[in-house]
């Protein structure tokens, strides 16, 4: 007896039942700070990268990205800034700290790490980058310079989180993120991703962040898209995790040469 022939919907549906579904991430806390930790399966990790998400978003917008870097043989630790999420506490002066700690938990299962970070986010892997002082890459999306951040606060259109504003304002007006960056160098390689249509940071900010910087950097300047159009872009993706692993194989011993 002859099988029916499966149309081509039918032929699709057959496959994603043959498909494993994606492992779950491992949740935990760790010094107050929600995460979700995606490992894979078969293999010790090559690398593992930190995510940070931006302003009022949390570590679940993150998970397609976590997904790559894990297929791609990479550990991932998407976490809840503080105001956001389940984390404990609110926004504040920690910022730079709390990716620092995620970095150092992450060691714990991969040697080489780096910091991924989008908007708010990529402002906080910038400067935790530089306070952790042996990221092997640090990358930033449309990143916030603390200007930016700071006039957002003030005028309430930085929004959608829990702020401890009376410990914010003075520590932003401290901050000099052109400085943290260009700290980050021999030992941090940097990638810049910026779209050219971003209606909230321009892409120049991220041109200065380039100029300020020093080797090993990349600039990527995407035509068009708007601030969060690079977040989600696989093709994107997949050039920041080719970035990180070219940079983990690289190592600290050879980040001077």
């Amino acid at each position: 007896m002859r099988r029916p022939r499966l149309t081509t919907a039918g032929r699709l549906r057959a496959a994603a039942r043959d498909r494993p579904l994606p492992g779950a991430p491992t949740l935990g806390t760790h010094r107050g700070l929600s995460y979700a930790l995606f490992l894979p399966e078969d293999a010790e990790p090559a690398a593992g990268v930190v995510i940070a998400h931006g302003a009022g978003s949390r570590k679940e917008s993150h998970f397609d990205f976590a997904r790559s870097a894990r297929a791609s043989g990479m550990a991932a630790l998407a976490f809840d800034a503080r105001g956001h999420g389940r984390s404990k506490g609110a926004f504040g002066p920690s910022a730079f700290d709390d990716v620092a700690t995620m970095l150092e938990l992450l060691r714990s299962h991969a040697r080489a790490v780096a910091v991924r970070g989008s908007s708010l986010g990529g402002f906080c892997a910038l400067g935790g980058a530089a306070l952790d002082g042996h990221a092997a890459a640090a990358v930033a999306v449309c990143p916030a310079p603390e200007d930016f951040l700071l006039r957002g606060l003030r005028s309430g259109r930085l929004e959608g989180f829990r702020a401890d504003r009376a410990a914010l304002e003075p520590w932003l007006e401290a901050v000099r993120l052109r400085d943290l960056t260009a700290s980050l160098a021999p030992r941090t390689s940097l990638l810049l991703l910026h779209a050219q249509g971003d209606e909230q940071v321009p892409y120049t900010e991220s041109e200065l962040l380039y100029a300020a910087a020093g080797e090993p950097k990349r600039l990527l300047v995407i035509p068009g898209g708007h601030h969060r159009s690079i977040q989600h872009d696989g093709e994107l993706q997949a050039e920041t995790l080719r970035f990180i692993a070219r940079a983990a194989a690289r190592g600290p011993e050879r980040a001077g040469r």
